[in-house]
């Protein structure tokens, strides 16, 4: 069997959820796996009879009947939202998600106190803020490797007196730091996590490697690659790997290295949350997105014609894929255009992990860069993408629906009927 990696080569929001969701109605899919991030995500799926939901923790496939979901220890896991997620899936006729679920032990929690704090320190950038989705996940992963030993984990939930003496460490940590927090008490916040643990099913990191040779697994990824921690533009990125990597080390320590395709997927508009740079940004473009509104912690959803040198990057850094996955195909005729090149150069290459004051520079670039257009519309959108980034696209999106998704001929992702 193929298992299939999922990666977003943008800003995020260009439809790897719609893509999750055909994947798993058109092949037997097992279970998806989520490999980075956490509550932050908003991966949307519409069917085609109008039930819609913003899947955040569960795997996007979770409407499809016995697709299951399986958050890996690379996931920051916030039971208070993984909770009212199942909710709302049950009001859209998904009484059984919590039944299709896995986590593993040694992921992090994300708690009220890292969701206070990421919301202070947001706050206190004043106009310097990063665009945080105000959610703690970030928060969550720079406490887990400042305290590695006594961060909160999702299998804490089982012991309550050792997920207490950890959130009240948290708390205090945090509140020495930060001042006075807006979070519960301690003891007010216990029975939601030790309810979690009574609910779903918490497991060690052999249960995946049983997962992947049980049948086809689809890797989702959260965010996108221009927004990993390491290759994305400092300070404007996220605290995760948004590239393959997780997935691929998940896979590794299955013994099924090589077992994978890599599917890029991007949207015919390079578009972001909030500040940060975005060389093409374009406000005149008529375009809107019902499922990315202004909030007030990411602000504004931005939208710019197609960036080939930032997709190039994009793809450099994730170390390349098998296909790409181009979504919101409807938009052609809104005269989007390609860039191809900034100021005179197209390529960006991606430095050394960890080198952030190199990616601080990069990001100064950017915000002073000034693209340069094809003159027109491409006539062809899937062609004129391939030719730009040296990529094949295999799956084309005309629709959020999955009956509007259409697979091109002699290439990957032929559907299993």
């Amino acid at each position: 069997m193929n298992h299939v990696l999922v990666v977003d080569l943008g800003y995020g929001d260009a439809g790897k959820g719609t893509v999750v969701d055909w994947l798993c109605a058109t092949r037997p899919v097992h279970t998806v796996i989520r490999f980075n991030g956490g509550a932050q995500a908003a991966h949307n799926v519409v069917l085609r009879d109008g039930r819609h939901h913003t899947f955040a923790q569960f795997g996007a496939g979770t409407f499809r009947p016995g697709v299951r979901t399986h958050l890996s220890r690379h996931v920051v896991v916030d039971p208070l939202a993984l909770a009212a997620e199942a909710d709302h899936l049950a009001t859209v006729g998904v009484p059984d998600a919590l039944d299709r679920l896995t986590v593993d032990g040694e992921a992090l929690l994300a708690t009220p106190y890292h969701r206070a704090a990421n919301r202070a320190r947001e706050l206190a950038r004043g106009a310097d803020r990063h665009g945080s989705c105000g959610l703690g996940v970030g928060e969550a992963v720079a406490y887990g490797l400042a305290h590695p030993d006594s961060a909160p984990r999702v299998a804490d939930c089982r012991t309550p007196a050792v997920l207490r003496r950890r959130l009240a460490a948290l708390r205090d940590r945090l509140t020495a730091e930060l001042g006075p927090l807006d979070a519960p008490p301690v003891d007010d916040c216990l029975p939601a996590f030790t309810a979690f643990a009574d609910r779903v099913a918490i497991v060690d990191r052999s249960h995946l490697a049983e997962v992947l040779r049980a049948g086809t697994c689809v890797f989702e990824g959260a965010q996108g690659v221009l927004l990993d921690e390491w290759h994305g533009f400092h300070p404007y990125t996220t605290w995760s790997t948004t590239t393959f990597a997780n997935a691929e080390g998940l896979l590794a320590e299955a013994g099924l290295a090589g077992t994978a395709e890599r599917l890029g997927v991007l949207r015919i508009t390079t578009t972001r949350h909030g500040p940060g740079p975005l060389v093409t940004e374009d406000p005149t473009l008529p375009l809107a997105d019902a499922h990315n509104a202004t909030n007030p912690w990411q602000g504004r959803f931005r939208f710019g014609h197609f960036d080939a040198v930032a997709h190039r990057y994009a793809l450099a850094a994730a170390g390349g894929v098998d296909g790409l996955a181009l979504t919101h195909l409807d938009l052609a005729h809104q005269g989007l255009r390609i860039c191809r090149r900034y100021d005179g150069t197209d390529r960006l290459d991606p430095g050394p992990p960890g080198d952030l004051d190199r990616q601080a520079a990069l990001t100064t670039r950017l915000l002073a860069a000034r693209p340069d257009y094809d003159d027109g519309p491409p006539a062809d959108w899937p062609a004129a993408v391939e030719e730009a980034l040296g990529a094949p696209v295999t799956l084309t999106s005309h629709s959020p629906t999955a009956e509007g998704k259409r697979v091109r001929k002699g290439t990957l992702l032929t559907p299993f009927v």
